[in-house]
């Protein structure tokens, strides 16, 4: 029989939740859910943040390495690729050792990897320890995701889910904020110190209040042979599989957003730049109050596929409502209605992504660190492919975000309908 959720937090509290013990389990219940959000909140936002804080600061890096734009462009690039193929090796070390130790391990890699991008010398040197940040900051998305499964089950892991979206939602709207604030005192280097301050912070706080979770009789035994059979047994699984695939595309479409959101609102549209960042808050917000009206209206009253039916359509028709106004059917459309669509598909995200997380670890308790991987690399990945093909047809349309979004929206509801068969399990 599943342990509740609050029964398994109370394995996480430590000597904190015993010196509380009198002031009732229900009083220790909130302040465990309220740490266990926040510290796995920071691991999630920890990437994003290790992201976007430096995109400010291209320009001057280029400058300082005396390298061209499109290999700075490569420290970018080499994070995104190491988060994505971190969570591989990560998610399998967790399912077999446990959620603490590769998670402990993970943070100082990364604190060790920032520090030295502090003070790289070279752009190459600078895109190999990229690489490594990115690999180790995996280890906090991936084992975020386990931990939420290892404590929480059915309609309170939905709801989790839809709390941590609220925590990690902000990070990239905040980062590159923090990061032009930063470049006022300072120079490029001074953004990675900041990340290595809060590497070390978020490192102790795990150490301290972040217990293990997965007991040793649910670890399994095994080398990278192991590792590889697991992950192949789960994506054996039909239904898992099309999970993951419509959550890694509809974060395709996300990512399409966000590499071509800035060029399409200032360049085409001419939009000032505190225009389009208050266009790109608003949106990051509708996500966000999307994603809580999921978690604490929707889940436990209205069945997960069903949401997720309609988050994965509302996503398809905003993208062709996107791509009628780019290519002039409606003739030609100013600012507003273009904010307008990018509105509704970025806050359908809000019931997309919690969703086919949550759905995706239920079938898989016995291998949730794996799974959590598999989900968090197949959408690093096919947002990566994605991304780049908004550009393809030059600076002066639109089109193209449109139809990767279309595309990527239509691929992720088939992939839905078609492997997970919602209407089959409603039906038992």
């Amino acid at each position: 029989m599943p342990v509740s959720g609050q029964t398994k937090q109370g394995h996480i509290l430590g000597a904190d939740a015993e010196t509380k013990a009198a002031n009732g389990s229900a009083a220790i219940a909130r302040r465990t859910s309220l740490l266990v959000t926040l510290v796995l909140g920071g691991l999630t936002a920890l990437p994003p943040l290790s992201m976007d804080m430096y995109l400010p600061a291209l320009p001057q890096v280029t400058q300082a390495l005396t390298a061209p734009a499109a290999t700075v462009q490569l420290t970018l690039t080499a994070c995104l690729a190491g988060m994505a193929l971190g969570q591989l090796v990560v998610g399998p070390m967790s399912d077999r050792w446990g959620r603490r130790r590769p998670l402990l391990l993970g943070m100082i890699v990364y604190v060790v990897a920032t520090a030295i991008c502090a003070f790289a010398p070279s752009v190459e040197l600078l895109i190999a320890f990229r690489l490594l940040q990115g690999l180790a900051g995996a280890a906090g998305i991936v084992i975020a995701r386990a931990v939420v499964r290892d404590l929480f089950d059915g309609v309170e892991m939905a709801r989790f889910f839809s709390t941590l979206m609220l925590i990690s939602g902000v990070a990239p709207v905040i980062a590159p904020v923090i990061g032009g604030q930063v470049l006022r005192l300072t120079d490029w280097r001074g953004i990675f110190v900041v990340l290595t301050v809060i590497g070390v912070l978020l490192t102790l706080v795990v150490w301290k209040w972040l217990h293990e979770t997965l007991p040793p009789e649910r670890r399994h035994e095994g080398g990278v042979k192991v590792a590889l059979r697991t992950m192949r047994g789960l994506l054996a699984d039909r239904v898992f599989t099309g999970y993951v695939l419509a959550g890694g595309l509809a974060f395709a479409a996300l990512f399409a957003y966000i590499a071509a959101s800035p060029f399409v609102i200032q360049e085409i549209y001419g939009a000032s730049p505190q225009t389009f960042s208050l266009l790109f808050g608003i949106n990051s917000i509708g996500l966000i109050a999307v994603g809580q009206i999921n978690g604490r209206l929707l889940v436990g009253r209205v069945s997960m596929d069903k949401v997720l039916t309609f988050g994965l359509s509302a996503i398809a028709v905003a993208s062709l409502a996107l791509l009628l106004m780019t290519t002039g059917v409606f003739g030609e459309v100013g600012l507003f209605p273009i904010a307008a669509g990018l509105f509704v598909l970025m806050s359908a995200m809000g019931l997309a992504m919690p969703n086919t997380n949550a759905q995706a670890l239920m079938r898989t308790p016995h291998a949730a660190g794996s799974a959590s991987a598999l989900l968090g690399t197949s959408s690093f990945l096919i947002g990566a492919i994605a991304s780049p093909l908004v550009g393809i047809a030059g600076e002066s349309t639109a089109v193209p975000m449109a139809i990767v979004q279309l595309t990527c929206a239509l691929a992720s509801l088939a992939c839905f309908l078609l492997l997970c068969r919602p209407w089959q399990k409603a039906s038992l």
